[in-house]
């Protein structure tokens, strides 16, 4: 069921969200040859010498850029030319450049928008004197929030739809879990209302993770869960690409992950269950390791931390690609001592914390948003993330760099203004090449 309704809602996202980017905001693929380049159709062929046939694209790469003062105030009067952009220390030719002041656009310079498409349905037309256009995901990741947690979980959806959704913001909902929010992209803030209304929390409780099987690669369950969530945001983000000039915050609702978690205590209880005998074997008068079934389990968890920093990797690159920042936000707050009816160590329990915790800092940290983990004033960040997504500076290029087997690009930008604070995204990955055409 849920499978079903994160494809549609995937579909519907797509639609809306490119008639938002034609109809709302300056566009997102050149139709003119840009400076410093070759001609500029889609795909351009380079033959080695060896003959193999390599095809390489032409992509317009763009990032935000927040720029304040040492009193922490935007600073909205910059020009093109106070902008330098460097891709992996190459300076980069500017052919873009769009300023966002109080969730307004101002398209200073933009590429010529391409030609509409048949059958793209653009959302209901705004007055023209509301031009604030602002994108919000949210991701209720619900799979991975808890069921008790439900009350403080909706007053924190509360105070999203008070203090970061305004009016003439555009906005999409959609849960990983049985919450079964697929909201499409609409600017009727009584959507979100309805929503919050639904939304319950429904992760695994430490119980519930001692309680399921085990498998080689750990409790199975909690890496489905985390797939669920992945697969689902990166379907979400992808589909991002097609807006450009737009800050695209993602806001993600989540505890975060841990692909081993309790490792000790399932060990102990594992042995409890299929344990054998000591037995001394060798005749040395010591007992023998006992029995242990789970034994190749345990040598294979050193490889947990890696399989989920490469996931959030995979995540964080797509987001990067589609320059949409993720704002991670975990309802839990300032999180004391597990419940007492929870048999856990306490130093297991702080490493699950902070493991998880650790996952939503990655996602933010690694896409130019924030993570809003292990506090309780969720007004003053939600007043930060309204500020970021209102006030931004949007710079584009064509990437001087022709080798495509180049994957991660750095990225630094530099001011001709001292004395004032830089915050952007520094690396983007080159998009995956088509597949065979059908």
């Amino acid at each position: 069921m849920h499978a079903r309704s994160r494809g549609t809602w995937g579909s519907a996202l797509l639609v809306v969200i490119l008639g938002a980017g034609l109809g709302a905001q300056t566009p997102s693929k050149p139709a003119q040859q840009p400076p410093s380049t070759p001609a500029p159709s889609k795909e351009s062929e380079q033959t080695p010498r060896s003959g193999q046939v390599f095809t390489s694209r032409v992509d317009l790469v763009t990032t935000d850029v927040i720029v304040r003062d040492n009193n922490g105030q935007f600073v909205a009067d910059l020009n093109k030319g106070d902008f330098e952009v460097y891709e992996d220390g190459v300076k980069q030719e500017l052919v873009s450049f769009t300023l966002t002041h109080g969730g307004r656009i101002f398209n200073v310079s933009a590429p010529p928008p391409p030609v509409a498409q048949e059958g793209i349905i653009l959302p209901a037309a705004r007055p023209t004197s509301d031009a604030a256009g602002r994108i919000f995901l949210i991701f209720v990741d619900d799979l991975h929030l808890d069921f008790r947690n439900t009350p403080r979980i909706r007053e924190l959806f509360k105070k999203v739809a008070k203090e970061l959704i305004h009016e003439g913001d555009m906005f999409g909902i959609v849960s990983t879990g049985p919450s079964s929010l697929a909201i499409d992209m609409t600017y009727d803030r009584r959507r979100l209302d309805e929503a919050i209304k639904k939304i319950s929390g429904a992760g695994l409780s430490p119980k519930d993770i001692l309680d399921v099987p085990v498998g080689q690669q750990g409790p199975p369950e909690v890496r489905y869960r985390a797939h669920v969530a992945f697969s689902t945001a990166y379907d979400i983000i992808q589909k991002l690409q097609q807006v450009h000039n737009r800050r695209k915050a993602f806001i993600y609702v989540s505890n975060g992950y841990d692909f081993n978690p309790f490792e000790t205590t399932r060990q102990k209880q594992e042995k409890e269950k299929y344990g054998r005998p000591s037995q001394d074997s060798d005749g040395d008068g010591n007992a023998d390791q006992e029995y242990n079934p789970f034994l190749t389990e345990r040598s294979s968890n050193v490889f947990h931390e890696a399989d989920l920093a490469m996931e959030l990797s995979e995540l964080t690159r797509a987001a990067n690609r589609a320059n949409a920042s993720i704002y991670t936000i975990d309802p839990r707050g300032l999180v004391g001592m597990p419940d007492l009816d929870e048999n856990i160590d306490m130093v297991e329990w702080q490493d699950y914390v902070r493991s998880s915790q650790d996952s939503l800092r990655v996602l933010a940290e690694q896409t130019g948003g924030i993570a809003v983990v292990n506090q309780n004033d969720f007004d003053k960040a939600l007043k930060r993330i309204d500020n970021e997504t209102s006030d931004y500076y949007v710079v584009g290029y064509y990437s001087t760099n022709p080798d495509p087997t180049k994957k991660r690009r750095r990225i630094e930008i530099k001011l001709n203004r001292p004395d004032l604070n830089l915050r952007y995204r520094t690396e983007y990955t080159l998009k995956p090449p088509p597949g065979p055409k059908k």
